[in-house]
């Protein structure tokens, strides 16, 4: 049995870990990492790059198609498209393997030894690693968990045959073409959008009064109105009860209490992600936990000296870039530098068609803590760059305090305005103020300048609405 010891431990090479691990190696920090699939965890490999290949495939798939049905306005004319899938997943592929070695090589660049095997903890300083050449153990002074998460499974209807989770929609051979999704989140209707566009039937069944009840009304409504163009059906406050005898059909409850069947190749179950705490011995060191997640404070640090959480294993929101956020602070307070975490000024983002982003605080939450507040709203349908694009529908909308002018959010629906989620989360993390947004020369003709629009008129002087 080998044994090997370190200044850090860290478990997971996703997003938060890789990131942890690299910025500890550049501070001279003597670092492992251990992972026991591929560098990247689920955001490199099964989520957020493989389901932005193929979200971007099925938008170039659905704007060949409407220049070939005469649909679209530009004049171009081309032959109705083909789409060979398996194709499409290869070239996803190669994708993330490009990013796999690249993560890889960042780690060697940073001297971090990287020992591939699954972890468990015997204490909480050392752990086993069961590899393909035996049993490592690992003895560290200090350690970090960032296990990640996984989808989460309904026992009516368990993974296997027809019914698929993200990880399997990812990488179909064949495009289904009926598609029923259960659940009517950002997964399920990023998912769910992209096989529509890509020419499948799409059901989206949602338990809850409406999809993406994360977000509020007036945000999702030009999503709602995409999914009725791409002949999505909704089903709300329906209940996915089971999959029928057959396997070609999923058993659902309507809102009306009736009893339903939605016929489908493939039954897609986006309900959520579970952290991932179980077979890593984390019994043998008892953490507190909040709920199924490590319980965590502002820098990361669990209730046992010496080890650190970050990432989906902590708790929403589980966002990779909440991760490597997390995972560098961590390797600084490690190195000794004096360094805290807040989460107030991350941008989320959702890509359906069109996008969605938030940053801060909605007009609810705002109104809620600072009392009277000032609201900026500026369409899309008037900026210049929109038309050009072809996507007018969605707007910018800024939120602030009525006394002091201090921006607490930052929400946006339309096309490509993930592009603008920098902006939202530095101008919230500057602390800016209307003035200052407002005050800005945003260089035209851009999008972004519906983001200075929104502030000028909360300002009450818009000058093109």
């Amino acid at each position: 049995m080998k044994e090997i010891s370190c200044k850090l431990l860290v478990i997971g090479a996703g997003p938060g870990g890789y990131v942890c691990a690299i910025r500890a190696g550049q501070l001279g920090v003597d670092t492992v990492i251990v992972e026991f699939g591929k560098p990247g965890g689920t955001c490199l490999n099964v989520g957020c790059i493989p389901s932005k290949a193929l979200i971007h495939a099925a938008e170039a798939f659905e704007k060949v198609a409407h220049m070939a049905g005469g649909k679209d306005q530009l004049g171009i004319k081309v032959a109705a498209p083909t789409l060979d899938l398996a194709k499409t997943v290869g070239w996803k592929d190669g994708i993330v393997s490009r990013l796999n070695s690249g993560v890889a090589g960042l780690l060697k660049k940073a001297r971090v030894k990287t020992v591939h095997g699954w972890a468990t903890f015997r204490d909480g300083k050392t752990v086993e690693v069961e590899t393909e050449t035996g049993t490592q153990v690992i003895r560290a002074e200090t350690v970090v968990i960032a296990t990640g998460s996984a989808p989460v499974e309904l026992p009516f209807l368990p993974f296997g045959g027809p019914v698929i989770s993200s990880t399997e929609a990812l990488d179909l051979g064949e495009m289904p073409n009926k598609l029923a999704v259960v659940g009517g989140g950002y997964i399920g209707l990023e998912l769910g959008m992209a096989f529509a566009r890509m020419g499948a039937k799409v059901t989206v069944v949602e338990t809850l009064p409406r999809v993406l009840a994360q977000y509020d009304a007036e945000l999702t409504r030009s999503v709602l109105k995409r999914l009725g163009e791409l002949g999505v059906e909704v089903m709300t406050g329906a209940k996915a009860k089971g999959l029928s005898a057959k396997g070609d059909a999923l058993l659902v409850e309507t809102a009306d209490g009736k009893n339903a069947k939605i016929a489908a190749d493939r039954i897609l179950v986006t309900v959520g992600r579970k952290p991932l705490t179980e077979g890593w011995g984390l019994e043998q060191i008892d953490l507190d936990m909040a709920g199924k997640f490590i319980r965590i404070d502002d820098q990361c640090r669990t209730s046992m000296r010496g080890i650190f959480a970050i990432g989906d294993v902590t708790g929403e929101p589980m966002l990779a870039h909440r991760a490597m956020a997390q995972g560098e602070m961590v390797a600084e307070i490690v190195a000794g530098h004096k360094r805290s975490w807040d989460k107030r000024a991350i941008p989320a983002i959702c890509f359906t068609d069109p996008e969605l982003v938030t940053a801060g605080l909605s007009p609810e939450e705002a109104k809620a803590l600072a009392g009277e507040i000032k609201i900026g709203q500026f369409p899309f349908a008037a900026n210049g760059r929109a038309m050009t694009k072809q996507g007018e529908d969605g707007f910018v909308r800024v939120v602030a305090r009525a006394d002091n002018h201090l921006v607490l959010g930052i929400q946006a629906v339309g096309q490509g305005v993930s592009e603008l989620s920098a902006a939202f989360g530095l101008a919230l993390e500057m602390g800016a103020r209307l003035e200052d947004i407002a005050g800005m020369v945003h260089a035209h003709p851009t999008q972004g300048e519906g983001f200075q629009e929104a502030a000028l008129k909360a300002l009450g002087h818009a000058l093109h609405v």
